[in-house]
């Protein structure tokens, strides 16, 4: 999907969703850089070549969030050794320990700041939980 490029010179914003990522689920796109710096938006466990959830734990979807953000990174100049932040939206606390697994596993020692907000209800039924990022470029 081609990029939407807005501003002026000084402060272009370009946005997109990269190929082998979920479908957004409203009006936006996954991706918005400005110069170094990168913002993810809510992404969930959904497996992009299914359409489907990528399982009904929490582990299997924060895994696969995780990937998301992976290629939405890639697609922009960085990885997940650059986040700064991840915020997770996790709909029952009692996944934590499940979401800090799959967390753990794909961010291996790398340990951005996080914040963790328990959430009543999520946009579509079956997800349980939803995450963002904020990064900057690898240069």
């Amino acid at each position: 999907m081609p990029a939407d490029i807005i501003g002026g010179m000084a402060n272009i914003i370009e946005t997109s969703t990269p190929p082998n990522t979920p479908t957004p689920i409203g009006p936006y796109n996954h991706v918005a850089k400005a110069g170094p710096f990168l913002s993810v938006g809510g992404i969930a466990g959904i497996n992009p070549a299914t359409g489907q959830l990528a399982g009904p734990d929490v582990y299997s979807q924060a895994r696969q969030i995780l990937e998301s953000f992976r290629v939405c990174l890639e697609s922009a100049g960085s990885d997940l050794h650059h986040v700064l932040h991840i915020n997770v939206f996790l709909k029952s606390m009692s996944d934590f320990e499940e979401m800090n697994r799959a967390y753990v596993e794909t961010m291996g020692d790398h340990r951005p700041a996080r914040t963790v907000i328990g959430v009543s209800e999520l946009p579509k039924p079956g997800f349980l939980l939803t995450m963002n990022l904020t990064a900057v470029t690898r240069d």
